[in-house]
């Protein structure tokens, strides 16, 4: 698709907008633009495949995500209030207790009495929301409230487990829950990171029954299956055109240079490229350089990994009646496994099943352990994790029949897997807003515009926080155009 060259006067049936990022904020984005009359849109993609952080593949009975994998919350939650509005919500259903119902297993393989599980889990997980009061004049880190909190309340029971025990399940829960702030450990995390955040009500794990989130790609479209039929978007997307300057304040418009050496002009640019490829690129990729206000953001706030294994077994993994499991290392077994290659598997903390997959179990490795295992290749990886689930397990583990991680930090499009505010964010006093403020020009037209998940200040980390970004900015650009056009 070439962008020609615009009238003098503009309109939206010939402006240029070039969006830069085929995930749910660019989609978002360039679908709410065509939907508005915007004619000249092009959509480049750095990678072969449309989607971004959502990448549902064929996987054993059905498929996988390896990306995105729940609808998160109901009110207030873009991609929920979607599915309502055209009547489909039974595209989703409740992935029930799996997260909350597990068992957990020691290092020398004794398995921990589901009461005793069942109380420090309620403990843990009750208070995540009741600190909301505390952590706003708290001047520590989530990670020292949140100890400080849990021992407070273990102290409080009546009949105290044993101490070794609750320290084990304490360590792992951290880890469990640092798969929902992408961070690498909890005392770098910014009571912020809640503050800032809204949860969305309703039921936090949504999965998409065995179509995968890839079904919401679709509707965004308006395709049935938009790998082989891109709706709305057909002959507007470009994949495998990796952008590598964006000359914003060229005089014959936004100069956009790819790695193919194709140079593109536009009038707009909706940049959702993630926070990671901003980190590492934004000086070589803008020129002129960013705003300082843009580039305390981009280094102020942080985009974390967690990463997933898919593992396939020919027959359900037993004990078939146990919907997941956690990891709790002895004392000395840890400080044993830290002193092998296998160093990383510390950070695997659990298995669990996986919705319409009954012969998958799917396991979680979070922060720097999860980037280094990345770099191993897919042989080592997977012995690394049958020694695991055999150190842990007394009855006999078969190997399984396929296996896949994903890698999330090590793909250059991407850097890691969601965003999140450290104690370093607060320092530097920025956020979400100062990311999503648009690059203008001195009339005041937004010249370059920033989408994606790392931009919203309250749903970030989240699909339906990366849609709403994607609409804002386009919602920005169709509204100046209303405007110009109501003073002409």
């Amino acid at each position: 698709m070439a962008l020609v060259t615009s009238s003098l006067v503009q309109t939206p049936q010939s402006v240029r907008v070039v969006v830069i990022g085929s995930g749910p904020s660019g989609i978002a984005a360039a679908t709410r633009l065509v939907e508005a009359g915007f004619n000249d849109v092009l959509l480049l993609e750095a990678e072969s495949r449309v989607g971004g952080r959502i990448y549902t593949i064929p996987f054993a009975d059905s498929v996988i995500d390896l990306g995105a994998q729940w609808c998160h919350g109901e009110k207030n939650n873009a991609v929920y209030e979607m599915l309502q509005r055209l009547n489909l919500l039974n595209l989703l259903e409740t992935t029930g207790d799996t997260y909350f119902n597990f068992k957990c297993v020691r290092s020398n393989k004794d398995i921990v009495p589901d009461k005793v599980v069942s109380k420090l889990t309620e403990i843990f997980y009750q208070i995540i929301p009741s600190r909301e009061d505390e952590l706003k004049s708290y001047e520590g880190s989530a990670g020292a409230i949140m100890t400080e909190m849990f021992w407070k309340e273990i102290d409080k029971l009546p009949e105290k487990p044993d101490r070794t025990v609750v320290k084990e399940y304490f360590e792992t829960a951290k880890k469990s829950n640092l798969s929902l702030e992408a961070a690498d450990t909890m005392f770098e995390v910014s009571p912020s990171n809640s503050l800032q955040f809204e949860i969305s009500e309703g039921d936090q794990n949504l999965n998409w029954k065995d179509k995968g989130y890839q079904t919401f790609l679709n509707l965004l479209l308006k395709t049935d299956d938009y790998k082989t039929n891109l709706g709305l978007l057909e002959d507007k997307i470009q994949v495998c055109q990796r952008v590598k300057h964006i000359e914003w304040r060229h005089e014959d418009g936004i100069k956009i240079t790819l790695f193919s050496g194709k140079i593109i002009v536009a009038d707009h640019v909706v940049c959702t490229t993630s926070l990671g490829v901003l980190k590492e690129s934004h000086k070589s990729l803008f020129q002129p350089s960013l705003p300082l206000s843009k580039i305390r953001a981009i280094e102020g706030l942080k985009l974390g990994t967690v990463n997933k294994f898919f593992l396939e077994f020919e027959k359900p993994f037993e004990p078939v009646d146990w919907v997941g499991f956690n990891f709790l290392w002895l004392e000395e077994d840890l400080m044993a496994l830290r002193e092998t290659e296998r160093f990383w598997l510390e950070n695997v903390f659990g298995f669990y099943r996986v919705a319409h997959q009954p012969r998958l179990m799917q396991g979680w490795i979070v922060g720097r352990h999860a980037r280094y295992m990345e770099t191993l290749s897919e042989k080592e990886v997977l012995e690394a994790l049958m020694w695991l689930l055999r150190k842990f397990f007394s009855r006999p583990v078969p190997e399984p029949i396929k296996f896949t991680r994903t890698q999330w930090y090590t793909n250059c499009n991407f850097r890691g897997t969601y965003s999140l505010r450290t104690m370093y964010t607060d320092e530097l006093r920025t956020g979400a807003w100062d990311l999503a403020a648009p690059l203008l020009d001195d009339d005041g037209k937004p010249i370059v515009q920033f989408a994606g998940e790392a931009t919203n200040s309250h749903h970030f980390g989240t699909v339906h926080g990366a849609t709403e970004s994607g609409w804002r900015e386009a919602d920005r650009l169709i509204h100046f155009y209303q405007k110009k056009s109501f003073t002409k």
